[in-house]
């Protein structure tokens, strides 16, 4: 709907192949690549984690590293976030984004600390991110080797900059383009007939993300993973439709999903304004 953080205008088609990017998945739950444990238990990121949440116990769980090819960029956004009960394994991403920006959950909360870790610079590619909510001013990071930032990226608004175009891009992409490091030190995006496009390393935009659990303390860590007062999809929809009622929002009966999904984000989920006449 905004065009992006620069109201650009562009349809729909091109809007999809610009945020389509890769991602490859390093830990996930129980599920770890050998030679990520360092990454995954690096004690920075930890002691980060605490401060942002203020939480001592700090748990980390998901590794997943993204590549941004020329051209591309990442919508503003906040992530999915979890609760007790209600994960993106058991309903819409959409209605989690919804639940938290209500504020009607937050005791069922499970707070996700993120962490973004950068091994190469390229031109553009920088995280605009709102600290201080989106009516607030942007900061932007650049994208250099050897850096890393870490914050709530469930609640503050943010999203990367496009990377610089340097080269036309394939005028059809596959279904599941794959992508790979080549011998020759560039990065390779093969569909199903072969190569479509080889990347200088400056080119695209390598990132490494971090996500851990933070918890206040061994009890609240057992209440999660023993679900203890889990919340339920009828209790969510029951809260949210009430407090769509006393907000005004909604009179009369119930409306149809899809309607109902609409006015729900419509009403909670409020994303910065583009920033007019930027390139």
């Amino acid at each position: 709907r905004s065009g992006g953080r620069f109201g650009r205008a562009e349809a729909p088609a091109v809007l999809a192949a610009r945020t389509n990017y890769f991602r490859e998945t390093y830990s996930y739950d129980d599920s770890i690549v050998d030679g990520i444990e360092p990454f995954l238990r690096h004690e920075g990121f930890i002691e980060a984690a605490r401060r942002v949440h203020g939480r001592p116990l700090v748990v980390p769980n998901i590794v997943y590293a993204n590549i941004l090819v020329a051209g591309q960029e990442l919508a503003v956004h906040t992530d999915v976030p979890e609760f007790r009960g209600a994960n993106r394994k058991l309903l819409p991403q959409w209605l989690l984004v919804v639940m938290h920006h209500s504020r009607l959950f937050d005791a069922w909360r499970m707070p996700i600390a993120t962490g973004i870790a950068y091994f190469n610079a390229c031109e553009g590619g920088a995280l605009a991110f709102y600290p201080d909510g989106p009516e607030g001013p942007v900061r932007t990071l650049p994208a250099k080797p050897d850096t890393a930032v870490l914050l709530d990226t469930d609640s503050v608004f943010h999203g990367v900059d496009r990377v610089e175009e340097t080269q036309p891009q394939p005028a059809l992409r596959p279904a599941k383009p794959l992508m790979w490091y080549a011998a020759d030190g560039r990065w390779e995006v093969h569909g199903e007939d072969g190569p479509l496009i080889r990347y200088r390393w400056d080119e695209v935009r390598f990132s490494v993300s971090w996500k851990a659990y933070c918890y206040e303390d061994e009890r609240d860590r057992r209440r999660a993973d023993a679900h203890e007062d889990d919340l339920t999809p009828p209790l969510i929809l029951e809260r949210l439709v009430a407090d769509l009622r006393e907000r005004g929002r909604l009179a009369g009966d119930r409306p149809p999903d899809v309607e109902l999904a609409q006015l729900l984000i419509e009403t909670y989920v409020r994303f910065p304004e583009p920033v007019a006449g930027s390139a």
